[in-house]
C-alpha cells in the first residue's frame, strides 16, 4: 500500500526580513549612525554583504583596528537607533504569523535562527508573541558564529533532536541559504529584501516567494510515496 511521508520535522526561521519587516529600519538606523561618523551609506550593497552576519563580525572588517569594547559600543549605538523604530513600527511579514500558528498546528518543531542581538530579539517576541510559537532561538549571544557559517542552524537541529536533511530553514539573504547549504539544510527564500533570483543559483534551494502567502505548508511537507508492504 502507499503512504505519504512528511519531508520535513522542523522549520528554522531566520528574524530579520524572514519573519518581521525590520531591514527598513535596520537600514535607516545604519544610514543614522554611519552619518553620525561621516561615512556613506551603500544600502543594496551593504545588505547583500551583511544581512545574516552579526554586529560584531561587520564591524570587524570595516574597524579592524577597533578592539571588542570599542565594537561592542559601536553595535549598541546602531541597535539603540533601531530599537526606538522598532518598538512602534516593526510590523510582521506578510503571512508569517498564520504560517506559524499552522506550523505549529501540525505538530512541527519551530526555531527562530537569528545574528539579531538579544536586545532586538525580544522586541520582535514581545511585539508579536513568537515566544508561544517557536520551541528554541539561536544567536551569535550562544557564543555560536554568524551566517554564512552552519552554526546557528546546525545548533537549533541539535536542541531540536531533527536532523538536518530534516530541517527546513526560511531566509531572505543570500548568506542564510549559504549557511543552510553548509549545515545540510533545503531552503526556501523569502524575497522580501533581494529579487528571487539571487537565490535561483543555490542547490538547496526549494522555492523563492516574495511573502508567506506565496507558500503552501502540506506542499511543502509533502513526499513522495512510499512503498510499504
Amino acid at each position: 500500500m502507499n503512504r505519504m511521508a512528511r519531508r520535513f520535522d522542523a522549520l528554522l526561521f531566520d528574524l530579520d526580513g524572514t519573519l518581521v519587516n525590520s531591514m527598513p529600519l535596520h537600514h535607516a538606523a545604519w544610514a543614522r549612525w554611519l552619518a553620525a561618523q561621516g561615512l556613506p551609506f551603500d544600502e543594496a550593497g551593504f545588505f547583500e554583504a551583511t544581512a545574516g552576519r552579526s554586529n560584531d563580525e561587520i564591524l570587524r572588517e570595516r574597524y579592524p583596528a577597533a578592539d571588542a569594547a570599542e565594537r561592542l559600543a559601536m553595535a549598541e549605538a546602531k541597535e539603540a537607533l533601531y530599537r526606538e523604530a522598532a518598538h512602534t513600527q516593526l510590523a510582521a511579514i506578510e503571512g508569517a504569523l498564520p504560517f506559524l500558528h499552522e506550523a505549529r498546528a501540525q505538530g512541527l518543531k519551530l526555531a527562530v535562527c537569528t545574528a539579531a542581538p538579544p536586545g532586538n530579539i525580544e522586541v520582535a517576541f514581545a511585539r508579536f508573541g513568537l515566544g508561544a510559537l517557536v520551541d528554541t532561538v539561536t544567536s551569535p549571544a550562544d557564543g555560536l558564529r554568524g551566517k554564512p557559517h552552519p552554526d546557528i542552524f546546525a545548533e537549533a537541529a541539535r536542541r531540536l533532536g531533527v536532523p538536518p536533511a530534516r530541517c527546513l530553514v526560511f531566509e531572505d539573504a543570500p548568506l542564510g541559504l549559504a549557511a543552510a547549504q553548509a549545515a545540510g539544510m533545503a531552503a526556501v527564500a523569502l524575497a522580501t529584501s533581494l529579487p528571487a533570483r539571487d537565490f535561483l543559483s543555490y542547490p538547496n534551494l526549494l522555492q523563492a516567494v516574495p511573502d508567506f502567502t506565496a507558500l503552501r505548508l502540506a506542499s511543502l511537507l509533502q513526499e513522495v510515496s512510499h512503498h510499504a508492504a
